[in-house]
């Protein structure tokens, strides 16, 4: 279908001729219009070339309109004053009922004022000031995008890479001011600090360039945004170039003044701006789109043939293009019936300006101006509210070599990304780094700049270490041969680690922090103020997050945990109940095991009852129902024993521990003494709770606060947590940690105010406190004289047990005088026996006790008489007189 309707467009070119032939013998009246631009600027020369080969396309292909625009071009020669008079001239002797132009926004405030009075309108594709955008101009229509629409793409091109500030690189005209209270605002929603204006004079020379990029080069900051002209545009890069900020390190962004006619820079230039991104209004390739870059190109080396025959078509010739299109059907529904009658206006004290009369058909022309809606070679053409508005996409794009290619794109929608699929940027998703092709930096480096470095060259980073009372956090000090600063602990582990976390290596070096060389008391404040006066670069040591310092410096996220406790000492409660043995069943469980223990006893043996074992016992149980249930029972049996065992073996073994104390404002109104970390704010922290100066006692050390625990100079030590974790390391017998009792920030690294390393570091320390890293530090320095001694309190003692042992006393005892009962009753028994017995012998004859005595001896001779005897229960046999009684004995 492209290559269709290319084909149809040629074919209409064919006969332009025929239709100039028409034009030229009157038939269609001619409808002047005066077009205004700075023709020896690339971007009035490419204006120029497109209005002029838009007139000639519209008109091959719209050969029957009664109207035909007349273009009158005017050279303002980059003069405010100069355009003002163009256009009176034009208005004045040209008799144009529209002007297309001016190019330069401070040239359109005073010729939009002329389109007012005289109700002719001013139809600009190059202002793209962002304050021309105002009711009180109602005769200006702007064929663009203003200047504000590009800046959320920048800002998230910033977000992407992670830079934490910038500076603007401006002309100092209507143009480069204007954009900047919206760049601000989108810089400042991402959190992007902007500590410098560079403002370039609009007339500035090579030695104005140079003094401003000296400026630049001794500042911290390596990400420039640029908003200027391409004239200026050339001479700052090849400067830049010359003094070494196109080098490693530096980041250029350029808006799309810039960037939208790159193509027709000068090749010096280009060559200079290697490794540049850029920001251009992106415009989807079609057959239409390259059929005229090339009947562009042929025309503009005619007009211009001194120029580089290697520029192109860009965005700002499109939008030419398009609005002569767009005028030339305004004034074909408009026409020019009664155009020319016109009557005069005035302006008090005014001479030559009385002439110039006003319009008629103007009101009529800028209505059907801003209607006009279409599909142009630029995009959607849509001029509603006298702007382009409708913003499809934005192109960013790295400078390579002699030209440039797409890194990404962005869109309202859509946001960042490296893609052009449409089905892709549907997805809105966070700027990121990862969403962009690969970008060649200044100096052809693939590694992303930082966006900062030390301004000094061959300095390093100054970093401030002071030596803190418990030396595991940090420990400085100076070594005598060399006098060079050495710093261990803590404190310097996680800064170290952090530093070789950053995008690139970051030199610096330690100095000490002598607190006799302070006016101040020596202090943590004192120390943390010299990165106020910038005695230091950074500030390394255990240095809390407080209100009052932040006002002066930053901080990175705390490295440790935060807010402030208390260490007391502990009372043991040890659990001497005797009957401690019944606690882990409940009443209830008890009564309910005894109850199912006696219903499962009395259900088996009615179980056996019922097929006739009157006489069960548990390994002779004859049914299966009183096995099955039997099996049941003891599976019940072994789950309660199991959850008996654990819940007693954990009622005898925990420590129970309690704190003497758990309210510091209990302590306050005891009056009790506290001791605190002497040199800290935890000194005002408890005189704002209410504790008397007298009743407050600083420590340094955690074997001083020990001392004061043990001896009872302190009820209770107030600290913040990190030295409460040290200290319970070292005295883990006998005290405990209340708290936290208030919230503090925790310890944190001090930078200046507005430090762009504060992110890359905050990254660093985040990264080290959520993994292994941190946990392996603490060990090293923390826990390393951790005492692993027990105190024995888990031990069970006695007491706990001594209900089991009254159990088994009194159950053993009774059973002792029970089965003493019964041996005496027995004796007793047995006597009685025995004198019975003796009276029996006593009555019986020779006779009887001769057969007892020959029985006995038959059957101690038979052996199976003997196994009978000794496997069954005795039965009683009659003696008989006959030979049968053997026999039957054996039966």
């Amino acid at each position: 279908m492209e290559r269709g309707r290319g084909a149809i467009f040629f074919l209409l070119l064919l006969v332009a001729g025929f239709g100039a032939a028409q034009n030229g013998s009157g038939k269609a009246d001619e409808f002047h219009v005066g077009v205004i631009l700075d023709l020896g600027s690339l971007v009035g020369k490419v204006a120029r070339t497109s209005v002029l080969l838009a007139a000639q396309d519209f008109y091959a292909v719209h050969q029957n309109h009664s109207t035909k625009l007349v273009l009158h071009v005017m050279d303002s020669v980059g003069s405010d004053v100069q355009a003002a008079s163009a256009a009176i001239e034009l208005l004045e002797n040209y008799k144009v009922q529209a002007i297309i132009g001016p190019q330069k926004s401070s040239e359109a405030v005073f010729i939009s004022n002329l389109g007012n009075v005289t109700q002719v309108p001013i139809i600009s594709f190059t202002a793209t000031s962002p304050s021309l955008a105002s009711d009180s101009m109602p005769y200006f229509v702007r064929a663009t995008l203003d200047d504000s629409a590009q800046v959320r793409s920048i800002s998230a091109l910033v977000e992407a890479y992670g830079w934490r500030e910038v500076v603007v690189v401006y002309e100092d005209t209507d143009y480069g001011r204007g954009i900047l209270p919206y760049l601000t605002d989108a810089l400042q929603e991402i959190d992007v600090r902007v500590p410098y204006h560079s403002v370039i004079p609009s007339a500035a020379t090579n030695e104005t360039i140079m003094q401003e990029l000296s400026v630049l080069l001794a500042m911290r900051t390596r990400v420039f945004i640029v908003h200027i002209s391409s004239t200026m545009a050339s001479l700052l890069f090849t400067k830049a170039k010359e003094v070494g900020m196109m080098n490693k390190g530096f980041a250029w962004i350029t808006t799309n003044g810039v960037a939208n006619i790159i193509d027709s820079l000068n090749p010096t230039a280009i060559d200079a701006m290697n490794g540049v991104l850029g920001v251009r209004y992106h415009v989807p390739r079609s057959q239409e789109l390259d059929n005229l870059s090339i009947r562009w190109n042929r025309m503009y080396q005619q007009d211009n043939p001194d120029e580089s025959p290697f520029n192109k078509l860009s965005i700002v010739g499109l939008w030419g293009y398009d609005t002569i299109w767009a005028l030339a059907q305004a004034a074909e529904k408009v026409g020019i019936s009664g155009g020319r009658d016109k009557k005069p206006w005035s302006i008090e004290n005014s001479t030559c300006l009385e002439s110039i009369p006003i319009s008629i058909k103007g009101p009529e022309l800028l209505t059907a101006i801003v209607r006009n809606k279409f599909r142009g070679l630029s995009g959607d053409f849509d001029l509603t509210r006298r702007q382009q508005l409708k913003v499809s996409a934005f192109q960013i794009i790295n400078v390579v070599g002699r030209g440039w290619r797409q890194i990404g794109l962005w869109s309202v929608k859509s946001g960042l990304s490296g893609h052009s699929n449409k089905d892709y940027l549907k997805k809105t998703r966070p700027a990121s780094i990862l969403d962009l092709n690969p970008v060649i930096w200044p100096g052809e480096s693939t590694e992303i700049p930082l966006g900062w470095e030390v301004p000094r060259a061959g300095k390093k980073l100054r970093v401030g270490v002071c030596s803190s009372e418990n030396p595991e956090f940090i420990k400085a000090y100076k070594e005598l041969h060399t006098n060079k600063t050495t710093a261990s602990g803590l404190s310097i582990d996680i800064f170290e680690e952090a530093v070789k976390r950053l995008h690139r290596p970051l030199p610096y070096e330690y100095l000490e922090f002598d607190r006799a060389d302070t006016t101040g008391s020596g202090s943590y404040n004192d120390f943390v103020y010299q990165v106020y006066l910038q005695k230091y670069d950074m500030a390394v040591a255990d240095i809390t997050i407080r209100y009052n310092r932040s006002l002066y410096v930053d901080f990175t996220v705390p490295y440790t945990e935060t807010g402030v406790g208390m260490i007391v000492p502990v009372k043991e409660n040890m659990n001497t109940d005797m009957w401690l043995f019944l606690k882990p069943l409940s009443t209830t469980m008890w009564f309910g095991t005894i109850m199912f223990f006696m219903y499962t006893g009395v259900v088996v043996w009615l179980l056996e009852y019922l097929i006739g074992n009157e006489h069960a016992h548990e390994d002779e149980l004859e049914r299966f129902l009183a096995r099955f249930v039997l099996c049941v029972w003891m599976v019940v049996l072994v789950i309660l024993a199991s959850s008996y065992t654990a819940s007693f073996a954990s009622m005898l073994t925990v420590q129970q521990l309690s704190p003497t104390v758990t309210d510091v404002h209990e302590l306050q109104k005891n009056g009790e003494c506290v001791g605190f970390h002497q040199g800290s704010y935890i000194d005002g922290l408890l005189v704002e709770i209410g504790f008397d100066r007298s009743k407050i006692k600083g420590y340094a050390t955690p074997a001083d606060f020990y001392s004061a625990l043990s001896n009872g100079s302190v009820a209770a030590v107030v600290l913040e947590v990190p030295y409460i974790k040290l200290f319970l390391a070292k005295y883990n017998k006998g005290y405990t940690m209340v708290g936290p009792i208030y919230k503090s920030a925790g310890f944190a690294f001090v930078l200046p105010k507005n430090s762009p390393l504060r992110a890359e570091m905050s990254t660093a320390i985040l990264n080290i406190t959520g993994g292994d890293t941190i946990i392996q530090i603490e060990k090293k320095w923390i826990y390393q004289n951790k005492d692993e001694n027990g105190d024995g309190s888990g031990a069970i003692n006695f007491e706990s047990c001594g209900g089991l042992f009254l159990i088994t006393g009194v159950v053993t005892t009774g059973s002792l005088f029970v089965a003493m009962l019964m041996s005496s009753y027995k004796k007793r028994e047995q006597n009685v026996g025995n004198k019975r017995d003796d009276k029996n012998e006593s009555g019986s004859g020779p006779r009887e006790e001769k057969e007892k005595m020959e029985e006995q001896g038959a059957q101690t001779s038979n052996g199976e008489g003997t196994e009978l005897m000794e496997g069954q229960t005795t039965l009683s046999v009659p003696h008989r007189s006959n030979g049968n009684g053997d026999q039957l004995a054996r039966q």
